[in-house]
């Protein structure tokens, strides 16, 4: 038998994938689950569907209980959550960042770093200084991966990574993949899909 796996689908502008990127590690470890992180651009999806912002900005009421709900959550995990000032941020520096992240092996580091810059220090995830703080910490070059991220290359990669998430029908963030094509969308869906992944390993 195969090991089982999940992809783990994210938008670093995604709240919900914020909280399940903080518990999908331990969940999975548990369950003799490999995870595979995958992020992607939520733009071009909701594009596709017709929206030019997330629709809990399209939708007050829906936004108003996904603020509480997201910061009632974070506490229940013990990880601290503000409201950034910007909804939804631009993610498309911090995804090209991650991309390499992943080839290189801090993929997860840079992952936590940059969900905590935005979603519990306030800090615009656009922005290259604040990439910058957040590769240094992470005792990387900042300059070189940065220029790197600029590359051509750089950004084939994530947009074939964003029209493979699409391909698959892929409408939000989080999502989970399972190595059998199975979609579940949703945070609230991660214990399922982690299920489902060890019940249908493919052999």
């Amino acid at each position: 038998m195969t090991a089982p796996r999940l992809d783990f689908w994210y938008d670093f502008s995604s709240t919900y994938s914020y909280l399940a990127s903080a518990r999908i590690e331990e969940i999975a470890d548990d369950a003799g689950v490999a995870v595979r992180w995958r992020p992607f651009l939520l733009g071009p999806v909701f594009k596709a569907q017709g929206m030019e912002t997330s629709p809990f900005n399209l939708f007050p009421v829906k936004g108003a209980y996904m603020w509480r709900d997201v910061a009632r959550q974070a506490a229940d995990l013990g990880i601290p959550f503000r409201q950034p000032t910007q909804f939804p941020q631009n993610s498309v520096l911090p995804a090209r960042i991650a991309m390499l992240g992943f080839q290189d092996g801090w993929g997860e580091k840079f992952t936590h770093a940059v969900y905590h810059a935005a979603f519990a220090d306030d800090r615009p995830m656009a922005d290259a200084g604040v990439m910058r703080d957040v590769l240094s910490g992470l005792g990387l070059n900042a300059d070189e991966v940065l220029a790197r991220a600029q590359s051509d290359e750089a950004k084939a990669a994530l947009r074939q990574q964003t029209e493979e998430a699409q391909g698959l029908g892929i409408f939000g963030a989080p999502t989970f993949t399972t190595s059998g094509g199975e979609l579940f969308w949703g945070n609230d869906r991660l214990p399922q899909a982690i299920r489902w992944a060890q019940r249908h390993a493919a052999a």
